[in-house]
């Protein structure tokens, strides 16, 4: 089976990098497309896979091609291609917004169709990402699908009314976290803590808290009763947090990516 890119940027090169390493695909069956010669050039130096700036090349040789570039150029790149995508090829995309309806009506006719959304910690193998497959994808396509997406994250098959929180509460979420990591590590060095071991603490904390949720099943209201001891510097920490209206600026960050990711 080959496959195909057509967009060669950070999210492809985590799904390339996936493929490789799962051993799916030999860099001689992958290809990539970019307009821009030093992304071309980048992902063939990194992975030896066969880069062209010809999109329909992508699409003449691979029997799953992954749309990955950013959702203004969907329409462009759809109405380029389409006359030469073919009925038992896989189509999978990764743009917030754009809907299988949309997609079905861009290409002007029955083509087979996974939305996905995946996020930025696929480049260290601990993505997350949803997919959603028309009707025209079968069991089978299915499977192969989700293969290729478990080479770099984990997966979960959703509803398309969920694509949106996925958007938010995944595709966007890591950038709050980053900044809730650069908060505290800031915080640790204005106590006086050599910034580098700042943010080596506070990544760390962020990981293993979230792998206690993962691994323990239990609710992170219970893990979060756990650290609090009375009178103690965690609680005080929290009733600051409470105070300062962290939970609600959580909450309209997650619902204000999912408005915008509506709207696209």
């Amino acid at each position: 089976m080959k496959f195909g890119f057509i967009g060669t940027g950070n999210m492809a090169l985590a799904m390339i990098g996936g493929v490789l390493k799962q051993g799916i695909a030999a860099p001689e069956d992958i290809f990539g497309a970019d307009i821009f010669e030093p992304g071309r050039q980048k992902v063939k130096a990194q992975y030896g896979i066969q880069v062209t700036d010809d999109n329909n090349e992508v699409i003449r040789n691979a029997d799953v091609v992954f749309l990955s570039v950013r959702p203004q150029f969907y329409r462009e790149v759809i109405d380029g291609i389409k006359s030469e995508v073919r009925p038992e090829q896989i189509i999978i995309t990764i743009a917030p917004g754009k809907t299988l309806a949309w997609l079905r009506e861009r290409f002007d006719k029955d083509v087979k169709l996974v939305r996905c959304m995946p996020n930025t910690p696929a480049l260290v193998g601990e993505g997350m990402t949803a997919a959603c497959p028309n009707d025209l994808i079968t069991e089978e396509d299915l499977d192969i699908v989700k293969k290729i997406l478990a080479s770099f994250s984990h997966v979960e098959i959703v509803p398309e009314r969920l694509m949106d929180t996925v958007t938010a509460v995944s595709g966007s979420s890591p950038a709050f976290v980053f900044m809730f990591i650069e908060a505290m590590a800031d915080s640790a060095v204005c106590c006086g803590m050599p910034r580098a071991q700042a943010y080596k603490f506070a990544a760390q904390a962020v990981l293993g808290s979230a792998k206690m949720v993962m691994e323990t099943g239990k609710h992170p209201a219970e893990l979060k009763d756990m650290v609090c001891s009375p009178a103690g510097t965690t609680i005080g920490g929290l009733r600051v947090l409470e105070q300062m209206g962290f939970r609600s600026a959580v909450f309209e960050a997650v619902k204000e990516a999912e408005e915008i990711s509506r709207s696209l």
